[in-house]
């Protein structure tokens, strides 16, 4: 009768640790899909900042870029505006140096009221001056 007690006793522990490993992994497999789906969550949570963030820069920069300059250049009794001054820049590309004024791409100008003049440099290569 002991050696039954015994078996009795094996068999029970053997359905009972194989119960306990198949629960330890499951355990361990919602473990892991828990971590899956929080990193998902947090994968997506940090997408949806980067867009709001890039979202509310861009607003910024709408905003900046709505910003109207005006400037206005007097001496001796006159005045020019930057608009003006381009204006006549283009002029002399057109008409002076005999350009196409399509080929007009880029001006940097330079005034010094002291010598009544704007000193230019249009796409970089062309150089000059006018009397304003």
């Amino acid at each position: 009768m002991a050696e039954a007690k015994k078996t009795a006793k094996a068999t029970v522990k053997k359905p009972v640790a194989k119960a306990a490993e198949t629960t330890a992994k499951k355990a361990a497999a919602e473990t892991t899909a828990k971590k899956t789906t929080a990193k998902a969550t947090e994968t997506k949570t940090t997408a949806a900042k980067k867009t709001t963030t890039k979202t509310a820069a861009a607003k910024t920069n709408k905003k900046a870029a709505a910003v109207k300059e005006n400037i206005s250049i007097q001496f001796a009794g006159k005045e020019y505006t930057t608009e003006q001054l381009v204006k006549i820049a283009k002029d002399v590309w057109e008409f002076d140096l005999k350009k196409d004024p399509a080929d007009f791409k880029e001006v940097q100008l330079y005034v010094k009221p002291e010598e009544a003049k704007a000193y230019y440099v249009i796409n970089g290569t062309e150089t000059g001056s006018f009397n304003i």
